[in-house]
């Protein structure tokens, strides 16, 4: 080797050894600077969110950050409910969309957490994450959401409250006991419950309504604010004190909800049975009228015909006579309000569309909705537990057929 080949070769070697000192430098120097942060404001609640960027440097995402938006509350509104299930699967989901289209519907009902206590999408808060009652039904959830604002859809999260067989499994101190064996008390349905005066259970409550607003639900719906209704009640073990009835019972529950929800700005809603508007105690579930009203925006009385018994109005089948029977419990509904200096337009009722009692025409449905109007409440909401609706239970009165006794006209 002469002097000019050995010359060139240590050269490279000299260029080899100095670029590999500069990968090594370059990979240590990016290991050990911080990553970058990128933060962004949550346009619902105001918090403030951070995530660590996947380089060294803010790259701002050529996908834009999906907005949570709210629409106003309609006025009046005019609802169908749909399962979490229903509102999930694409074929149902098609459905839902096509029903909006063209008809007297300007909101939907959805479940958030249904009878079974489970939680239709995934939740944030770390209490309800270790509770692990999340069950991923809807997809994609604040996108659908999206979607039916798009369409002027005002959306409306249904939470069943104190009926949850889920939070007695995980939380047994929370459940309504049985004095007869210790255990947790079902009713005649088998459904267990978790204690209505159960203070973490409000909690708990609250929790997932608040995550349900931050998603893009416009409004708060709670069904199952009450104790149980049936099943052996004498052996029903409550954490009440003795001194306390149900209605202050649940009336607690409603001033921490209020609470709660108002100072964010969120609307509720709350479910009550049909004959309370017409019956002067609390029916022995805890449901005063007078003592709902002042706490929710607005009050949703079930005035299903086919849930009233035989001899109801001197009918031997109220189902048979949803104008009457809907007329009559809105009559005293409004009146109520009005008396206890609140305003008939929180009442908003639920409406038959199912069949029960008789076989329920879209000329049944719209005579319903008729008495509603006639007794001055504020709109609907139409209830089929397995979401199917006939398109003609929606269609203004003048595109469909209607045979029922009072006047129809357009809502």
């Amino acid at each position: 080797m002469n002097i000019w080949e050995y010359s060139a070769k240590a050269q490279i070697a000299t260029v080899i050894i100095i670029a590999f000192i500069l990968v090594i430098a370059g990979v240590s120097f990016a290991w050990i600077l911080p990553l970058g942060k990128v933060s962004y404001s949550d346009q619902v609640s105001g918090v403030a969110t951070t995530t660590i960027a996947t380089t060294t440097l803010e790259i701002a995402s050529s996908t834009p950050v999906f907005v949570v938006t709210h629409i106003t509350t309609p006025q009046p509104v005019r609802a169908a409910y749909y399962t979490s299930w229903a509102a999930g699967t694409p074929s149902f989901k098609k459905k839902m969309f096509e029903l909006i289209e063209g008809t007297e519907l300007n909101s939907l009902v959805i479940d958030v957490k249904d009878y079974s206590g489970r939680i239709s999408f995934p939740m944030n808060d770390p209490e309800i994450k270790k509770v692990g009652s999340v069950q991923v039904r809807i997809p994609e959830i604040k996108e659908m959401i999206g979607k039916l604002h798009e369409k002027g859809i005002y959306v409306i999260g249904r939470v069943a409250v104190f009926q949850d067989p889920f939070i007695v499994k995980v939380h047994p101190e929370w459940a309504v006991l049985d004095k007869r064996t210790g255990k947790q008390w079902k009713d005649s349905g088998g459904a267990y419950w978790a204690d209505p005066y159960n203070k973490e259970m409000w909690k708990y409550t609250v929790a997932i309504a608040k995550e349900a607003y931050a998603v893009g639900f416009d409004e708060i719906n709670f069904d199952y604010v009450r104790y149980p209704s049936d099943g052996a009640l004498d052996s029903a073990l409550f954490s009440k004190p003795a001194s306390t009835t149900k209605a202050a019972a649940m009336k607690e529950f409603f001033v921490f909800v209020h609470g709660e929800m108002s100072a964010l700005g969120i609307p509720t809603s709350a479910d009550i049975f049909g004959q309370v508007t017409s019956d002067k105690g609390d029916m022995g579930i805890g449901q005063h009228f007078e003592s709902v009203l002042p706490y929710f925006d607005y009050v949703s009385p079930m005035v299903y015909p086919s849930h009233y018994i035989s001899g109801f109005l001197n009918y031997t089948k109220p189902a048979e006579h949803p104008y009457e029977v809907v007329k009559y419990e809105m009559d005293i509904a409004v009146a109520r309000a009005i008396a206890a200096s609140s305003s008939p337009d929180k009442i908003r009722p639920w409406l038959q569309a199912f069949d029960l009692g008789a076989v329920y025409t879209p000329a049944m449905v719209h005579t319903q909705m008729q008495a509603t109007a006639d007794a001055g409440a504020n709109g609907w909401l139409l209830w089929n537990a397995g979401s199917v609706y006939n398109r003609a239970f929606v269609l203004p009165y003048v595109h469909a057929t209607t045979t029922a006794k009072a006047p129809l006209k357009s809502l």
